[in-house]
């Protein structure tokens, strides 16, 4: 069987043409990736057609500062129930009217003024209870509204869905049929270290390298995490290179965690495990080993 091939980008680099998938496990995550999605929209001129049966104000993590009342008069947002976007006479969902939806929305926004138009529905509810009986519909539907995004120069989308409401086998098929993954903005990146948050299991991915010039931004990163949480998972497949300095600051850290709690390091590349052997674990209290290997040395990881 083929493996797809997706590329994955923080929600504030999506742009026309994106198909996008967002399989999230809690409020949190949703509303971090979603909300910019929508008031980066709103914000910088572009159309934005919400299919929900949520009112405007309870969209998730918009935030202070955005006029909704205006941006729906003027027709930027589009808030369209799912019985005027996807639901027949009888109340089951019906793919042809979602497309007529998204088609009719994108084709008006350039004609309304707007320089693109973003999509975006929560797909959950079909998936609960009888609801996954759809489940065909729903990857014919999406596999025509890639169809449709992928080719545009002026529309965007991101499908949503809680990762709980159906089985790993069907999550993995419905994310089979887009191009790209959608996650939350990194909390840093400067070229040379990328911190991003992880919300299952909580705790922070880490990328490139953790030199002495990156310490005091990390230590604020992990600071904020520790406080929030028992145990800390951070990963670390695409950490190229920490220093000592690096290693004693996740210790300092690790002491300041509950008696029961630890910094799990997951995916640990071979050099920098190396590396932490050499010190010795038993040196660096309250880390523990993850799961997982991280990248070769020899692979990319930028």
């Amino acid at each position: 069987m083929e493996t797809p091939w997706f590329a994955k980008r923080p929600v504030s680099a999506v742009r026309p043409g994106d198909h996008g998938w967002l399989a999230y496990t809690g409020p949190e995550e949703r509303d971090r990736v979603i909300g910019p999605f929508v008031r980066e929209g709103l914000l910088t001129g572009e159309k934005v057609v919400y299919v929900t049966d949520v009112p405007a104000e309870r969209l998730p993590g918009l935030g202070p500062g955005i006029d909704l009342d205006e941006f729906i008069r003027s027709r930027q947002l589009r808030v369209v129930p799912r019985r005027d976007a996807c639901l027949d006479r009888g109340g089951a969902f019906a793919p042809a009217k979602m497309l007529d939806t998204i088609g009719e929305e994108v084709g008006t926004a350039f004609d309304q003024g707007f320089r693109a138009a973003r999509i975006t529905t929560d797909y959950s509810w079909l998936l609960h209870g009888s609801g996954a009986s759809d489940i065909g519909r729903m990857l014919g539907c999406e596999n025509r509204v890639g169809d449709t995004v992928s080719p545009s120069t002026m529309a965007m989308a991101v499908c949503q869905i809680d990762r709980r409401a159906c089985p790993p086998d069907q999550l993995a098929a419905l994310r089979d049929t887009h191009e790209v993954l959608v996650e939350v903005n990194p909390e840093y990146d400067d070229g040379i270290l990328k911190i991003v948050p992880m919300f299952e299991p909580a705790g922070l991915r880490i990328e490139g390298e953790l030199d002495a010039a990156r310490h005091t931004v990390f230590a604020e990163k992990l600071a904020q995490v520790v406080a929030q949480r028992g145990s800390v998972h951070l990963d670390v497949s695409r950490l190229g290179f920490i220093d000592l300095g690096g290693l004693n600051l996740l210790a300092r850290h690790a002491t300041r965690l509950p008696a029961d709690g630890s910094l799990v390091l997951d995916n640990l590349r071979p050099n920098v495990e190396s590396l932490i052997s050499t010190v010795g674990w038993h040196r660096l209290p309250g880390l523990a080993r993850g799961a997982g290997r991280g990248l070769p040395e020899t692979e990319d990881f930028a």
